[in-house]
Formats: structure tokens, C-alpha cells, sequence
């Protein structure tokens, strides 16, 4: 078959505006999106530059808005698009150049919940046990890869950009939740404000966005009763 793919280009050292480009590519209707973005790289546009690695949507890296929606380029099939395809950067960070969009305020704010194990007891001779029971409560939340698609897809962080977004605060309830850390007083204090638990407004937006399905809003909600208990 035949697709149109229309990109969304910007080179912020030639352009004073994004525009789109047009480009006709063959294409197996079990292709990826991106193996057409990697033809018309190859054979059409060397030109086009986008993040990808290990295109078997573990690393995040290639998240992109695609047909209007943010996706992993090498998880959609065309066949799930039909012929005619737009491309674009991930919504509201700074493009450094066509599809790549500038990640440092994601992480930033990923960073900013302590997104790693807080205890202080003193190190066991293996690792720290923890039952199917006590694990089954973060498992879902495990599964993030930071492809930032859920966070960009969220209104409140169009709106807000000190807004903690969804991403950040999944890591939170996964760490606050997990039974072997000591971190969740500091962690609520982080999270309990107008710029992150409570800024979401259960829109849903960043469930439909996740390419792993994990229900981002459930456990965000989970984290407010949390943040609620502790407080009153």
C-alpha cells in the first residue's frame, strides 16, 4: 500500500516557524510508524530527525503525537491508521528539532518525587523481601518508561508548566505504596500541593495516552486518599 505521511518539521537554525511536509511512502499495512519515518529517513529525507532505540516499546524514547494522539512510533501499526498519517512533536515542550522535543522539565519534575528507594535500616545480606500480596499493589505502576506521552497529553500540564503532571506523580504512589520504603512523609509533602496531586483533575486523558495501559488516574487517586489520610 501506499501512505501519505505528513511531518510536522521545525529547525529552529533555518526555520522562523514549524511547517509540515508531505511524503509518499510504500508501506506493509503490519509496518510500524516507525519504519516509515526510518524509510523516508533512509531513501527520501535524510534530513528528518527523530528519537528512537530500542523499537520494541521498552525505552519511551519515541513518543510522538500521531494522528492526534500521543503514541509509540514503533508500537502503532499502520494498518490501525490507514493512508494517511500526521506526525508531530509531543505537545507543549520546546522542540530542539522536528519530532525531538526537549525532555529536561520532564525529568525535572520526575526527579523532583524522589523516584528511588528510601531506607534507612541497615542492609540486609540480600535483597529486601516483599510479599506477591504488598508487590501486586505497585506492579501496574512498575511498568512506566518515561515516554512522557501521558504528562504531554494532560491539560493541567498544558495549562500549568509547574504542574508535577501525571508521570511523576505514578512514580510517587509506586514508591509511596512500596512496603519496603520509609520515604512516603517526605514524599506527600512533595506531592500534596496545587502543583501536583491537586492539580489533576481526573480528565483521563493521560489513561487513554499510556502505551503500556496502566491506569495512571486510578492510582493517582489512590495517592490523593493517601495524602488526605495523612494530613487529617
Amino acid at each position: 500500500m501506499q501512505v501519505t505521511v505528513k511531518i510536522k518539521r521545525f529547525n529552529p537554525e533555518t526555520d522562523e516557524a514549524p511547517h509540515w511536509e508531505t511524503y509518499h511512502v510504500p508501506a506493509d499495512p503490519m509496518d510500524r510508524v516507525l519504519d516509515l519515518l526510518n524509510y523516508i529517513k533512509w531513501h527520501i529525507d535524510g534530513t528528518l530527525t527523530y528519537r528512537r532505540s530500542c523499537a520494541h516499546g521498552v525505552c519511551g524514547s519515541d513518543a510522538m503525537r500521531i494522528n492526534g494522539e500521543n503514541k509509540l512510533a514503533c508500537s502503532v501499526l499502520v494498518k490501525d491508521l490507514g493512508p494517511e498519517i500526521t506526525i508531530e512533536p509531543l505537545p507543549v515542550l520546546p522542540v530542539i528539532k522536528d519530532l525531538v522535543v526537549d525532555m529536561t522539565s520532564f525529568f525535572r519534575k520526575y526527579e523532583a518525587v524522589k523516584p528511588w528507594l528510601i531506607n534507612d535500616d541497615p542492609p540486609p545480606e540480600r535483597e529486601r523481601l516483599q510479599s506477591p500480596r504488598d508487590h501486586a499493589l505497585i506492579e501496574e505502576a512498575t511498568k512506566c518508561i518515561l515516554c512522557g506521552a501521558c504528562t504531554q497529553s494532560c491539560p493541567s500540564t498544558w495549562a500549568d508548566p509547574d504542574y508535577l503532571g501525571p508521570a511523576a506523580l505514578l512514580k510517587a504512589y509506586r514508591f509511596v505504596f512500596d512496603s519496603r520504603d520509609q520515604g512516603t512523609e517526605e514524599r506527600l509533602r512533595i506531592v500534596d500541593s496545587n502543583q501536583g496531586l491537586w492539580k489533576c483533575y481526573t480528565i483521563f486523558n493521560c489513561v487513554e495516552a499510556c502505551p503500556k495501559e496502566i491506569d495512571v488516574t486510578r492510582w493517582i487517586s489512590a495517592l490523593k486518599r493517601r495524602a488526605v489520610t495523612a494530613r487529617y
